[in-house]
């Protein structure tokens, strides 16, 4: 019953977006009437010629021209008005596609973090490509076909009354009947379909997952392991989409034409025992000739129900995304003032069982220097998102500029607060895209600023950070296209054109998550000289496995298994012998050791080339 209650609910908020263009809609519903009335009214005509001609044997010429003339425009305009119904309906589909996209669309970029901690990324472009299409299948083909054929139907019923209301009798038997297939047809085939469109989900997924993950897939020699799980998948949706074939073969057209023909003997019956007294012979053709015409509605309709399955399917997928809870942010609109961040006794578990942060404390005031060290796990990039706002605390409450976190708007936290990640994500665009982002270095639209000015910016932020020079080489400058296809940058210049976003906008507080992680020495020295031009008017948090990296800081904390276990700057820490001295001596041997196998192999080709000669001496 409840499942009932769901469908009900997913096809009544269907049917309002159809609505919400009503006079689109009135204008298909007009030519749809057109067309059904000059549909009906060629068996008419045939049914009038045959009783007032063929059976009187009169056959005046202009009375018979002018019978051919009304059904050849008959049929010409029955062609017509069904052609405008149907660019109306799929105008009146693609228009609701359009706006069900942008929706989700929106809703998605909208989600918390944690909504995509478990949804692969496959599924969601399923949600926006496919289920979405489905929509258009159910406005076009549904709601289209099924107005279509019932206008037709009824003004079909109304003819044949007109004509014989004792054989419209036999032929009304027939609609219930049918009702009862369809019925019973959308109860059996709802969970066929359901499962079809998991398996299509999953398909997209694995498709997904396995490009972005080719180069691991060749390395690990799993090429065959993934094709086998994609051909299963595959199997499995062939399996599921079979069943509902075997189910449109057995309940759809033999059941119906089954019924159609127990229909037509009924009339040859009855108008054998009424004779032609009663019922002439063109009645009983027009009869036979609209019985004939419904049965294929009934048949169109009934095969309508499976795009119907797949559309409330898809439309559960599609208005769950849109109804989940969004990312929340206060109302507080005033920018941030100053850098200064504070965590009071911050807890926080993804899962609400599992603790990630216990009892965090952090006081850094404005223009501050923060680093935050420990071994992989221990909840430094969990902090660092909280500090972000990309989840709320289980416990306690972050403050940035003596302001609640919660309480800050959207705009003032992503232009108060920037994060540059390990491996920033490059837009596939020109560098000037890239660094701008849409934005202007006040924080307003692009068309808000002369281009000039935009440029001016972006090259000050270039040269902030010390990718002016590389830039300049290119041919195009800031028109020069990145990412996929295009000019592809080293680790270090991505991390130097994220910082340059950083430039560009100039936030409050800066957070890098192990930014220096996958670089070499003279690109982390651009990335200090950047930092140290940034500080001026900001905080920077600083995350990293390599401590040479915050030295500088005005205060470290050491993460251990969600909790800060020591806290200071570098010198008292290595003076207090705990973890931070020995995760700095333990790095200091791998220099040292990296320091002499570079030496070490440095010296190799001497000796080697050295070698013939000495052996030519002995």
């Amino acid at each position: 019953m409840e499942k009932e209650t769901i469908k009900l609910s997913v096809f009544t908020r269907l049917l309002k977006y159809a609505l919400s263009d009503k006079k689109q809609l009135s204008v298909a519903l007009g030519f749809l009437f057109l067309a059904s009335i000059a549909d009906v009214s060629g068996p008419w005509l045939i049914h009038y010629f045959i009783d007032n001609n063929i059976a009187k044997d009169s056959f005046p010429a202009v009375e018979l021209v002018t019978l051919a003339a009304a059904y050849i425009g008959l049929t010409i305009a029955t062609a017509w008005f069904r052609y405008l119904m149907a660019i109306r309906f799929y105008e009146l589909a693609i228009d609701v596609v359009q706006t069900v996209r942008k929706q989700l669309f929106e809703r998605i970029i909208n989600q918390p973090l944690s909504a995509f901690d478990y949804m692969p990324s496959g599924k969601l472009i399923s949600r926006i490509t496919n289920d979405t299409e489905s929509l258009r299948d159910f406005y076009v083909h549904v709601i289209g076909t099924v107005l279509k054929n019932v206008v037709f139907i009824l003004v079909m019923l109304v003819a044949m009354s007109l004509l014989s209301w004792r054989l419209t009798l036999v032929a009304l038997v027939l609609l219930p009947i049918v009702v009862a297939i369809m019925v019973f047809y959308q109860r059996y085939s709802s969970d066929a379909y359901r499962k079809m469109r998991d398996l299509l989900a999953d398909i997209n997924a694995s498709m997904s997952e396995s490009i972005q993950g080719m180069s691991l897939i060749q390395l690990m020699r799993q090429e065959k392991a993934f094709y086998n799980q994609f051909s299963e998948l595959t199997a499995s949706h062939l399996a599921a989409q079979g069943s509902v074939i075997k189910l449109n073969g057995f309940m759809l057209r033999p059941l119906i034409d089954f019924l159609s023909g127990v229909a037509l003997l009924s009339l040859v019956a009855l108008f054998g025992v009424s004779g032609v007294e009663l019922i002439g012979v063109g009645v009983l053709y027009a009869f036979i000739s609209y019985l004939g015409r419904v049965t294929e509605p009934l048949i169109e309709m009934t095969q309508q129900l499976s795009l119907l399955q797949q559309a409330l399917v898809a439309s559960e997928r599609i208005f769950g995304f849109i109804d989940a809870e969004q990312q929340q942010y206060g109302d507080d609109g005033l920018p941030l003032a100053s850098g200064q961040l504070e965590c009071h006794q911050v807890d926080f578990s993804y899962d609400g069982k599992q603790p990630i942060l216990q009892g965090i404390n952090v006081m850094m005031p404005h223009r501050g220097f923060l680093a935050l060290v420990g071994h992989t796990g221990s909840g430094k990039s969990t902090l660092a998102s909280l500090m972000m706002g990309f989840y709320p605390v289980s416990k306690g409450q972050i403050s940035l500029d003596g302001r609640p976190l919660h309480s800050l708007s959207h705009e003032v936290l992503r232009s108060g607060v920037a994060l540059v990640q390990q491996d920033p994500h490059i837009l596939s665009g020109t560098v000037r895209d890239n660094i701008s982002l849409g934005r202007s270095p006040h924080g307003q639209s692009n068309t808000l600023e002369a281009p000039q000015e935009i440029d001016q910016n972006i090259w000050q932020a270039l040269e902030a950070v010390g990718l002016a020079e590389q830039i300049r080489r290119y041919d195009n400058g800031l028109d020069t296209e990145l990412g996929s296809g295009a000019v592809n940058l080293s680790a270090g210049q991505k991390q130097l054109l994220a910082l340059a976003r950083v430039w560009y906008c100039k936030p409050k507080i800066l957070i890098l998550d192990e930014a220096t992680a996958n670089i070499d020495s003279g690109t982390e020295q651009h990335i200090q000289q950047a930092l140290n031009n940034l500080r001026q008017d900001m905080s920077v948090v600083v995350i990293a496995h390599r401590l040479s990296t915050v030295i500088e800081a005005d205060e470290i904390l050491v993460l251990h298994r969600g909790e800060v276990v020591e806290r200071g700057r570098h010198h008292s820490l290595l003076q207090q012998g705990g973890h931070y001295r020995q995760m700095y001596q333990l790095q200091q041997v791998g220099e040292h050791l990296q320091q002499l196998e570079n030496e070490v192999s440095a010296e190799v080709p001497l000796s080697s080339q050295s070698h013939p000669e000495q052996q030519e001496a002995g």
